[in-house]
């Protein structure tokens, strides 16, 4: 893996929270960043910032809605036009009490947390495989919950909390296929909880704080930078233990179907690579 320096880096979620903080850091360690968010003025905002306190001008914007899955192809096609990716983070997310549609008609966290992450991670796999070793982190969570392929959009009997969950599983299920397809070609997958209740938009005035956004900057940071973890893939961290994730991230036929039912909703294929 080439220096920190060398590096391009694309952090979805980056104008709060975890993603600032990441954004912060590894601005600090001279990467080139590529920042998405949904907000013209939070990312003029976070880019005047990053240059202020850490001098580093190789920075970009780039604007989308995870909510409109067109935004998140118009993304990877300006990402693959830059012609370089050595570390993609999954980190845009969202979480919802009441239940509510993307502007594609899914439900909203599942197409926020994990059919963008998706699209992404199978559009740039071609740029990421070029410039290779290359990583692509999945920022996901402790709480997990299995995916109900009857009814994956939950209309019946929503609640937040489980459809935030499940989306979690997704990306870590995705991850572990991620790594087994694109392996080969010098591309490592993982998934991290990063740290249990950091102080961000999700979880400040909902649930107590038990950590700070420095504790998930330290832990995510490693899985993107640690010469260590070089060929280190297909695995859930929590925070930085290699740790167990929830049964069904291991069923090889429930991956087959979260595939299948990705790109039934995406219209995009999962990245072509040695799957059983």
């Amino acid at each position: 893996m080439l220096p920190v320096d060398q590096q391009t880096v694309l952090i979805t979620g980056a104008t709060s929270g975890l993603g600032r903080g990441l954004a912060q850091e590894l601005a600090g360690q001279g990467a080139t960043l590529v920042l998405h968010g949904r907000s013209k003025e939070k990312g003029e905002e976070l880019l005047a910032e990053l240059r202020e306190t850490t001098g580093n001008d190789r920075l970009t914007y780039l604007l989308a809605d995870f909510a409109r899955l067109s935004d998140v192809h118009r993304l990877a096609e300006e990402v693959s036009a830059l012609g370089r990716l050595d570390s993609l983070v999954n980190n845009a997310g969202i979480g919802v009490f009441g239940r509510e549609e993307s502007a594609d008609g899914h439900e909203l966290t599942f197409q926020v947390d994990y059919l963008a992450g998706y699209v992404l991670a199978a559009r740039l796999a071609p740029l990421l495989a070029r410039s290779a070793p290359a990583r692509i982190v999945n920022v996901s969570s402790a709480g997990q919950s299995p995916i109900d392929f009857d009814d994956p959009m939950l209309t019946r009997g929503y609640d937040g909390i489980q459809a935030y969950c499940q989306a979690k599983l997704a990306q870590i299920m995705l991850a572990f296929d991620l790594a087994e397809a694109l392996g080969s070609q010098g591309v490592t997958a993982n998934a991290v909880h990063p740290a249990p209740y950091m102080p961000t938009n999700m979880v400040v005035g909902r649930f107590p704080v038990q950590s700070t956004i420095a504790d998930g900057v330290r832990n995510t940071v490693r899985l993107l930078t640690d010469p260590a973890l070089e060929q280190v893939t297909g695995r859930f961290f929590n925070q930085s233990t290699d740790a167990g994730a929830a049964a069904q991230a291991y069923d090889p036929r429930a991956r087959a179907r979260l595939r299948a039912l990705s790109e039934e909703l995406t219209g995009v294929p999962f990245p072509a690579g040695p799957l059983g």
